[in-house]
């Protein structure tokens, strides 16, 4: 049996006197989408933040592709990630955006790099915009040259953090397409924080819900089937958008 993507065990954070979660414990497989779903507070943007190692857990352990969480800090990246602002750095163009993380990371002459930039950004039907700047892109724009960013190295794996969020429908539904093609051609693990709810039931496979007031993982597994199925009142109200009982 292969081994996970990413396991987590034991898992505490949360800051000060404030306790996120407790115990959480779960798998991503290779090749899934996996979503880290809950309500508004609950630690979603901090326990991915554990996974990408820009926090430390208070207790627990977090692998990644067999490897303990500390080891990740080494060395070339074992993932990508895009922040939910895209996090592009706007006095360069998108271009130099990518060639950036490729000239850090590797030993390529620039033709070399120039060559893989134009490859990405056409990955992410971004052809021809390397020359552009972030301000001259649209939102949509914007998140697809951030996961063609994310992509520079051939990550295995990949973390999006609301891709979905500020974008309108169509543009919505067509990174949703994205994230599906680079899933299925790519054979990519991605791993993605949203609250959008038809962007999860689009293209999400697994998913956790994570519960303030518990601090527990409430519910995980196919969102639809959590949706049509769930016994749990909390998990029910989440996906199916009812309101909190007076």
């Amino acid at each position: 049996m292969p081994t996970p993507m990413i396991t987590v065990t034991d898992l505490a954070m949360g800051w000060g006197d404030r306790v996120l979660q407790e115990g959480a414990a779960f798998e991503v497989a290779r090749g899934e989408i996996f979503a880290i779903l809950g309500g508004s507070g609950c630690g979603k943007s901090t326990l991915l933040r554990h996974l990408i190692g820009l926090e430390p857990p208070r207790a627990g352990a977090i692998c990644i592709d067999g490897k303990p969480h500390p080891e990740l800090e080494i060395g070339r990246p074992a993932f990508g990630v895009m922040f939910q602002s895209g996090a592009l750095l706007s006095s360069l163009t998108v271009g130099e955006n990518l060639a950036l993380v490729l000239a850090r990371w590797t030993t390529l002459p620039p033709d070399a790099i120039a060559a893989i930039v134009r490859a990405k950004l056409r990955l992410v039907g971004l052809d021809g915009a390397a020359d552009k700047l972030p301000a001259e892109l649209s939102g949509g724009m914007k998140k697809r040259a951030a996961i063609a960013r994310a992509m520079a190295l051939e990550p295995e794996l990949l973390f999006l953090d609301e891709p979905s969020a500020g974008l309108d429908p169509v543009s919505a539904v067509e990174l949703d397409q994205l994230i599906l093609t680079l899933n299925r051609v790519l054979g990519l693990t991605v791993v993605l924080v949203s609250h959008e709810l038809a962007s999860i039931f689009a293209i999400v496979s697994q998913c956790i819900v994570l519960d303030l007031p518990s601090r527990q993982i409430i519910a995980r597994g196919d969102p639809r089937a959590l949706r049509d199925g769930s016994a749990d009142p909390r998990v029910d109200q989440f996906f199916n958008r009812k309101a909190r009982a007076a």
